[in-house]
């Protein structure tokens, strides 16, 4: 199995009447997702490659049975889009887009939690259950099934550690991108909690970045309870104090926050610690239990 998707949870596509939305539902449901619907205001009744197309959330859920909606709308609409998803019974919402105020997020992270629902995102490349389901905009040739699951703050280094595990002959059990903004709907704490549940993940790859505390909240866990082996690698070593990293969610300020004190909480919690991203492949390769590795290939 893997945690959040699998090939047969059905899935609605909110804006995919959009040039975006349209295009990632191609790649998606070629990856294996099972979308069964969309959602466009005013796009009711039409369909998309024959996907049917509802106006809204409620009336898409009323209409079959939806395990997962994933958003590409604008910033604007998105704390309303996710909001209708969540009161309409959805329980995993993807919102793959940027630049939505902070505020608006700590408003969906509530409600979804209030509701039983989970909040992926914003600014997250998504969710892949390798060979089975994407709900995202990862490219799904890079990655492969597999016994080791990966958590990421970081899309792009999210892309280039599968693949070089994948290119190690190391598939992946599920990646999580978490989203890159200050405040996102599930933490990495929340995640391992998952794999440690999930049978068929046998280690974790861990990959982080300044700013935030959540690498050293997820040190904290691995000390006390988490059961299988972890391997970090965390972006942005020699970061400078007050500077934005690429996005809001990057950044050191004064003593906290650094790539240095991420890696000595991980590392005294018991975490492998990789240097660069080519380094986390022969850490895993000598983590991964017998049965595991020579299941990988």
């Amino acid at each position: 199995m893997a945690i959040l998707i699998e090939a047969d949870t059905p899935v609605c596509v909110q804006g995919i009447t959009g040039r975006v939305g349209r295009v990632q539902t191609e790649y998606m449901r070629a990856a294996g997702t099972r979308v069964v619907c969309g959602v466009t205001p005013g796009k009711g009744g039409t369909t998309v490659d024959g996907i049917p197309v509802f106006d809204s959330m409620p009336a898409a859920a009323a209409a079959m049975p939806i395990g997962a909606t994933i958003l590409f709308v604008p910033p604007a609409a998105a704390e309303a889009a996710a909001a209708e998803a969540i009161e309409a019974g959805v329980r995993l919402i993807v919102l793959i887009t940027e630049g939505v105020p902070v505020h608006a997020t700590m408003r969906l992270r509530a409600r979804a939690r209030a509701a039983g629902a989970r909040l992926i995102g914003p600014t997250t490349p998504g969710i892949i259950a390798p060979e089975r389901a994407k709900l995202g905009i990862m490219p799904a040739g890079l990655f492969r099934r597999g016994p080791v699951g990966v958590v990421s703050r970081s899309g792009t280094l999210s892309y280039e550690v599968a693949g070089l595990l994948t290119a190690a002959g190391i598939g992946q059990s599920t990646v999580v991108g978490l989203g890159a903004d200050p405040v996102v709907g599930t933490d990495i704490q929340e995640v391992l909690s998952l794999f440690a549940a999930d049978p068929e993940t046998r280690a974790v790859v861990l990959i982080g970045e300044v700013g935030g505390s959540q690498e050293e909240r997820a040190a904290a866990l691995v000390a006390t309870s988490f059961p299988k082996p972890v391997v970090a690698y965390v972006a942005g070593l020699h970061a400078p104090t007050g500077v934005r990293m690429g996005h809001a969610g990057a950044i050191v300020r004064e003593s906290s926050g650094s790539a240095r004190e991420k890696l000595e909480a991980l590392a005294s919690a018991g975490v492998h610690i990789a240097r660069q991203p080519g380094g986390v492949v022969p850490l895993i390769r000598a983590v991964l239990p017998p049965s595991a590795a020579e299941s990988h290939g």
